[in-house]
């Protein structure tokens, strides 16, 4: 491995520094640039087997630099770095051929072992797929937590695609948002996408939704009528919950996938038609399956590509963002000045469990910015069905959060033990939900004024290493905690 040549571009000295004594440390042979323009100067006499490069900085980007490599070196892998970790940026790192894209902050092993499997990849002499980057909407979809980053990856790598995709989720996380970056970042963008979602339409209809009639076939079927899937020749055809579909319109469902051809209702000549599917449920289809509902041959068919979405609770880190975008289009929509949410309300919500997902976060939004009179939007202004419960639940907490505070000065165990035996008396449960999260805090705290907000040592302090107490600090809500004295390495890596 010592004779593999890794380049790393980044305007960032400290990153720069950072990576090089990293992969100098694995053995292998290191040159690092301040600006994209100084590596493709020296790519006309050397060339790397990887290269990591920053999309932000002074001259060339990263996403320009990117493309001239894969124009001349098509084969060469290159990791895009970025701390704008957004579906305009992921999107457009892969289909400008990116081999990999990296958001920032990211762990150095992390680093080390994407670069260890673009060095096996060069090895194999694998072809890198290049496209020229489409036009992006950067409002489309908005996340930056981990499992908004997996699905940012996948539409990225299937954005050059034809493949059936399967996208599932509960009602409200936006599988239709997904199948429209799916259409919109593919070669068939310019041809239309069209949407049925089988639940909204009644069973004796579907067959004519989907596949059109002739005329006469039907009492009131007086013209010949396109279906979508003729409508969306040479597009997209999103079939939504489609665990719904009925069982005889799924045989003939696996004909098109199979044949690429139909009969309209009522027809005797079969019409051919180039669509992409892309499907999704909310359902098991697995357990469809197996209950005899949904046949297994069109279950694998469809069942070629999974995108899984995550519900709104799972990705709490995206609600203040999301619920920030929605107030501005809401304003936008109403004409009216965006409300803004308080610090404790974007603490206070990031805490729901938001059982509508997005489309719950979204009405939510729209009814406060018809409802509430002032700019600023406080815990108590939010609708009173996400008040009630969840209100009671942050008081208890804010109790527990009282008696921990008291640890320090009292026999803590004592006091842990009447604060239990009082919650299990009054019919609580998950009692270690409530009271970890509030130790941690507690002893985060400690640690942080003890080394007077140095992190580093704070961490060694609590016996975890630095990358621990940072996510943890954005776990509990607590990472706009001073960072006074970082070593240029963590500083690097977290920028």
């Amino acid at each position: 491995m010592s004779q593999n040549k890794i380049w790393v571009i980044d305007d960032d000295r400290a990153m720069r520094w950072v990576l090089e004594k990293t992969f100098k440390e694995e053995g292998l042979d290191v040159t690092s640039f301040e600006d994209a323009q100084s590596a493709l100067d020296q790519l006309n006499t050397d060339t790397p087997d990887v290269i990591l490069t920053d999309i932000r900085m002074p001259g060339i980007d990263g996403l320009t630099f990117l493309g001239k490599v894969k124009g001349s070196f098509p084969d060469l892998p290159v990791i895009i770095m970025t701390a704008h970790s957004d579906l305009e940026s992921a999107v457009s790192s892969y289909q400008t051929g990116a081999f990999e894209y990296l958001p920032k902050p990211f762990d150095i092993d992390e680093a080390l072992a994407l670069v260890n499997r673009a060095i096996l990849h060069i090895n194999k002499l694998q072809q890198q797929e290049s496209a020229k980057a489409a036009p992006i909407q950067s409002t489309e979809i908005i996340g930056e937590s981990p499992a908004m980053q997996e699905v940012f990856r996948a539409i990225g790598r299937l954005s050059q695609s034809h493949i059936t995709v399967l996208i599932n989720g509960e009602s409200g996380t936006g599988k239709e948002l997904v199948a429209h970056a799916l259409h919109r970042h593919s070669p068939r963008s310019s041809k239309p996408f069209i949407a049925l979602n089988m639940a909204a339409i009644p069973k004796d209809l579907i067959e004519t939704e989907l596949f059109g009639h002739e005329k006469g076939a039907f009492t009131g079927a007086n013209t010949q009528r396109q279906g979508r899937f003729e409508q969306a020749n040479g597009g997209t055809l999103f079939l939504d919950e489609i665990g719904d579909m009925p069982f005889e319109t799924q045989t003939r469902l696996l004909r098109v996938l199979a044949d690429g051809e139909f009969y309209r209702v009522g027809g005797h000549i079969p019409v051919r038609v180039d669509v992409r599917i892309v499907a999704a449920t909310h359902q098991d289809l697995e357990k469809l399956v197996h209950d005899g509902r949904f046949r297994e041959d069109l279950y694998h068919r469809l069942n070629v590509i999974r995108i899984h979405i995550p519900k709104l609770a799972h990705r709490s880190e995206d609600i203040p963002m999301l619920a920030q975008h929605f107030l501005a289009s809401a304003g936008k929509e109403l004409g009216v000045s965006p409300k803004i949410l308080r610090q404790e309300t974007k603490d206070y919500i990031k805490q729901l469990p938001w059982p509508g997902n997005v489309r719950q976060l979204e009405n939510t939004c729209r009814w406060l910015t018809v409802m509430i009179t002032g700019r600023e939007v406080y815990p108590e202004d939010l609708p009173s069905e996400l008040k009630q419960i969840p209100l009671n639940k942050a008081d208890e907490q804010n109790k527990a959060q009282g008696a921990i505070d008291r640890i320090a000065v009292h026999h803590w165990d004592e006091l842990l033990g009447q604060w239990a035996i009082q919650k299990l008396k009054n019919g609580e449960m998950k009692l270690l939900d409530i009271a970890t999260p509030m130790f941690e805090r507690t002893l985060i705290n400690a640690a942080l004024q003890q080394t007077r907000g140095r992190k580093r040592h704070a961490a060694e302090l609590l016996g975890w290493g630095r990358n621990t107490l940072t996510r943890k600090l954005k776990e509990l809500g607590m990472d706009s905690a001073d960072d006074d004295e970082e070593d240029e390495s963590n500083k690097a890596v977290n920028e």
